[in-house]
């Protein structure tokens, strides 16, 4: 069994006992999680799709921990102009581990 979810604006496939990095999520580690917004799930050889999502299917979560991803670097520039620009960035994650799918 497993679902895809809408979190962060994209959409992940999960499913239990997996553990999934998602965008930064505002609940603290060890806390529990609750996404709703289900667009598509699968049981077997049956697959429901929603309009956008299904009503009455979640997916529990627990939290696991917070941190950052590897640093990408930003290089732009332009020949022969002398114009250099370097920057970095780092997305912040979270990590969370899918317990159950209530479909």
């Amino acid at each position: 069994m497993y679902a895809i979810i809408e979190t962060g604006g994209k959409q992940y496939k999960v499913q239990e006992g997996e553990v999934v990095f998602i965008e930064k999520l505002t609940q603290e580690e060890g806390s529990s999680v609750t996404f709703d917004k289900v667009v598509a799930v699968s049981n077997g050889d049956k697959v429901d799709f929603g309009a956008p999502y299904i009503s009455k299917v979640t997916v529990q979560a627990k939290v696991l921990n917070h941190g950052k991803d590897k640093k990408v670097i930003i290089f732009k520039y332009k020949p022969k102009k002398g114009y250099r620009r370097k920057n970095g960035h780092r997305q912040p994650y979270t990590k969370v581990q899918i317990e159950k799918i209530n479909a």
